[in-house]
């Protein structure tokens, strides 16, 4: 009788732990739900890193010379020099 009641204890011990490792605050459904969240935010946090190298190098562009300044200035709005025609050419189709 000894022998089952430790046998018994043993196996309650085991499903209480088993349970808290599915049913828990930290169990396996919230491991895997926190590992999805933590995918998509290194996934942002890269294309967060991508766009900030690009500003960075603007930005060092636009300190350094005058060429980045007088290539915006004529491709988004259009500016010419003086004594400068504007010519756009389009292909055929």
């Amino acid at each position: 009788m000894n022998v089952r009641l430790v046998t018994l204890a043993l196996l309650a011990l085991i499903a209480l732990v088993h349970a808290e490792l599915w049913l828990g605050r930290s169990g396996v459904p919230r491991v895997m739900e926190l590992e999805s969240k933590l995918l998509e935010q290194k996934a942002h946090n890269e294309a967060a890193h991508e766009r900030n190298e690009q500003l960075l190098a603007e930005v060092s562009d636009l300190k350094e010379g005058l060429e980045m300044v007088e290539e915006k200035a004529r491709f988004e709005l259009g500016m010419v020099k003086p004594d400068e025609i504007y010519v756009q050419v389009t292909p055929k189709r």
